[in-house]
This record gives C-alpha cells, sequence and structure tokens, in this order.
C-alpha cells in the first residue's frame, strides 16, 4: 500500500487533466481484457487516479478505467519524452502531453496485467472487497480478521480480507505487533488483536510517510519490498536484534515469541 500510494499522488500529480495520446503495448500479455478494447481511451482526459487494493486505477473519459496490477516485480517510470517500447522489459507505454508513463518488468515470467474497464460498474469488477485499514474502526479489522480462522500472515497478506498489505508490510507489522506470522486469527486475544490493529495502522502511516519524504516531488524510482530500514523484511542470514540467532526463514515464531515476553517497546517499532 505505501509505496501504490505514492505512485498515485505522484501520477495524479502529471497526468491527472491530461490527455493520453496514445497507449503502446511492448509486450501482448500484459493486455488482459477485450471489451472495451484498448484504444478506445486514445485521446481521452485523464479525470483521476486511484488505488485500488494493490492495483492502480485511471479514469479516462468518457468512461473507461486503466487497471494496472504491477504484482511483484511491475514498475513505473516517468519520461519527459516518449520511451520506445523495444527493450523486453518494458511492456507498456503511456503517452501524454507533458510526458510519457512506462511499465516495466524484471524477470521472464511476466505477471504483470492491464485491464481496460467501463464505468464504476465494470471497475468494481477489479475489487477483491478487503476492508481498508487505515480507514476502519478497531471492531471493524478484527470482525475481518475473525471471519475465517487461519495464520496472521495469510489474513494480513489476502486482499479479499485487508486491501492493499503485501509480504514485505506485513512482516514488518507483525514483528511491531509481537506477534507470530503462524499464530491463528481465533487465538487471538482481545489486547493481541487491538495490538495488531495499531501496529498495521502505525506500521503502513510511517512507511508511508518516509516514501513521501524520499520522492519528494520527483517520481518514484527505488521502489523495492527490500530496503534497508525495515526490522526485518529481507533480513535473512542476518543477526537477529531480539536474540543471539541469525534471520532464517524457520526463526520467525521464535523471534516472535521472545518479543512477547520482553517488557517494554518493542525493538522492531515502525520508522518514524
Amino acid at each position: 500500500m505505501p509505496d501504490i500510494d505514492v505512485y498515485v499522488e505522484q501520477l495524479g500529480a502529471r497526468i491527472g487533466g491530461q490527455e493520453l495520446l496514445e497507449v503502446r503495448i511492448g509486450n501482448p500479455f500484459l493486455l488482459r481484457s477485450v471489451e472495451p478494447p484498448l484504444s478506445a481511451v486514445n485521446g481521452g482526459l485523464v479525470t483521476d487516479v486511484r488505488r485500488l487494493g494493490k492495483r492502480i486505477a485511471i479514469a479516462v473519459q468518457p468512461d473507461y478505467w486503466l487497471v494496472l496490477h504491477l504484482m511483484v516485480a511491475g514498475r513505473l517510470h516517468w519520461h519527459t519524452q516518449p520511451a520506445p517500447v523495444r527493450s523486453k522489459q518494458v511492456l507498456a507505454a503511456f503517452d501524454f502531453a507533458a510526458g510519457c508513463l512506462t511499465l516495466t518488468e524484471a524477470g521472464s515470467k511476466k505477471r504483470a496485467s492491464l485491464y481496460v474497464a467501463r464505468g464504476e460498474a465494470g471497475l468494481a469488477g477489479h475489487d477483491p472487497g478487503g476492508l481498508e485499514p487505515l480507514t476502519c474502526t478497531a471492531g471493524e479489522f478484527a470482525a475481518a480478521l475473525r471471519r475465517e480462522n487461519r495464520t496472521l500472515k495469510r489474513a494480513l497478506t489476502s486482499p479479499r480480507t485487508l486491501s492493499g498489505i503485501g509480504n514485505a508490510y506485513s512482516d514488518e507489522i507483525l514483528h511491531a505487533a509481537r506477534l507470530s506470522p503462524a499464530r491463528l486469527t481465533g487465538q487471538l486475544t482481545d489486547a493481541e488483536m487491538q495490538a495488531l490493529f495499531a501496529a498495521t495502522q502505525s506500521t503502513l502511516m510511517a512507511w508511508r510517510a518516509r516514501l513521501r519524504e524520499q520522492a519528494g516531488d520527483a517520481f518514484p524510482e527505488k521502489v523495492t519490498a527490500f530496503r534497508p530500514e525495515m526490522a526485518v523484511h529481507g533480513k535473512f542470514g542476518r543477526p537477529c536484534p531480539a536474540c543471539d540467532g541469525m534471520f532464517t526463514r524457520c526463526s520467525r515464531n521464535r523471534r516472535a515469541a521472545i518479543l512477547q515476553r520482553q517488557p517494554g517497546p518493542s525493538p522492531f517499532q515502525p520508522v518514524a
């Protein structure tokens, strides 16, 4: 969510009210819809840019939506001049009078997708329906997580449960809340659920503020799920500040148990 939110804000500042001159596709597997045709958006004005779960939705007159899902390796780039789509990594280019937006995806497996939807009803079909974690109440948050008895890791990252939380931020949230990712949602006490709710909101808001500050007025180019400022995600093989061991794939439960026994503030607090 934090990364997508910053993308949306920077896109809104650049393409809001701009005419979408043309969409050029570099990889035919990117486009996953047939009707309406992609050509229908050419020449339309951009009237809105919003986040829809982990997707970016761009409204184009008269009544169309471009729905981008970047998946794991998809990235957006802003150019002041039209950019070519000859490279294997460049999946699409969106030409505006003010500049050009390109979508790239590293790796051989192309999972990013682009859909064209008609109207709000068509856009709603791309919404998994998860609860927005930054605008919901503590009661709504608890009810959503307790609808199914599943692991906290799975519940936090399920787009049908909570909207927009990916793998990296779920790790940061769970350690800030001092909870094991393997703990079942049905096992949480009311106090633990409240701690998880608070950690979810504080972690996401802190990271969004950090990413906004890092981007400034520039378009974000260093979008990654592995940041040195993160407390736990991507720290495999590095010393654990909560115990004497190293970060391993099987040690997350042990670290969470240690944190639950420790009094005082967690050493894995969200960044300021």
